[in-house]
């Protein structure tokens, strides 16, 4: 299994200038969730100097944190590293929010389905400020695939499942996350904002976005978004494979019309259908 597939990148992304803005915005517990944020998949453990370059905060700010996040139980502290891991809080925590997730069960063996008669991995992701997370992934039979997993992180202005976020959240929300992306990297803010405009353009005349080498240059990938229902944030799901296993044309005339299907039949089993 190839390697391909990575995080949207080291550092967690700062909220942009909200504290300054809302009255009601509470900095110390944005930072404790900054910290918690950093353990992505592949990050199991992390010191304070770890944690203080990828939340940009000073390290007597994040050893603080720590601190209180350890008395919490949402981290745990391993003497033998003098590094943290997440702690039996979070874990809770995490299980119960999957759990009410019930899309996935639906959408788990139609996602297999299409995983395997396509030799893509299929992944079903909520977002989490500017990234998506994937709640589930399914893997074909493929010897060469992405190596997706629960848990994983995409950007959401660069990968198609970010993309087709954005196709199906509202117009306010689309704005406010577009600026805050904008405000992340302004110097590469004109091109990001093309490729989600070409993305945009795409979804109205074909039903998915794709993300053609944008995100990591051997990987394409298209994504369909879709509004669950039921309580739950808007949801997206993509078919990614290497680059050099399936091509765009191979992505758009032999993928996008199943999974354009599954997922007309996910909101159908949800109540949700268009």
């Amino acid at each position: 299994m190839t390697k391909l597939a990575q995080t949207g990148g080291p550092s967690v992304a700062p909220r942009p200038h909200v504290g300054k803005q809302d009255r009601h915005f509470v900095t110390a517990l944005s930072r404790g969730l900054d910290v918690l944020s950093c353990f992505r998949s592949g990050s199991r453990l992390l010191g304070n100097q770890d944690i203080s370059e990828r939340c940009r905060l000073p390290k007597s700010t994040v050893s603080r944190l720590t601190y209180t996040l350890t008395k919490l139980g949402y981290l745990h502290y391993v003497k033998e590293s003098g590094k943290y891991r997440l702690g039996t809080a979070t874990l809770a925590l995490g299980s119960a929010v999957l759990g009410r997730f019930e899309v996935r069960d639906l959408a788990r063996p139609l996602m297999q389905e299409l995983a395997d008669s396509t030799g893509t991995t299929v992944s079903l992701g909520a977002r989490q400020r500017l990234s998506m997370v994937y709640v589930e992934v399914c893997k074909g039979n493929a010897v060469l695939s992405l190596n997706g997993e629960v848990g994983m992180r995409l950007p959401l202005a660069t990968s198609a499942i970010g993309r087709a976020y954005l196709t199906v959240c509202s117009d306010t929300e689309r704005a406010d996350l577009m600026e805050q992306i904008r405000e992340l990297d302004h110097l590469a803010w004109p091109n990001i904002r093309q490729g989600i405009e070409k993305a945009l353009s795409m979804y109205a005349e074909s039903g998915v976005c794709g993300s053609f080498g944008d995100w990591q240059p051997d990987v394409n990938g298209i994504a369909c978004g879709f509004r669950p229902g039921n309580g739950l944030p808007p949801m997206a799901i993509n078919c990614g494979a290497p680059a050099f296993k399936v091509s765009e044309e191979y992505l758009m005339s032999e993928v996008r019309p199943r999974l354009i299907d599954i997922v007309r039949r996910i909101e159908e089993g949800l109540g949700q259908a268009r």
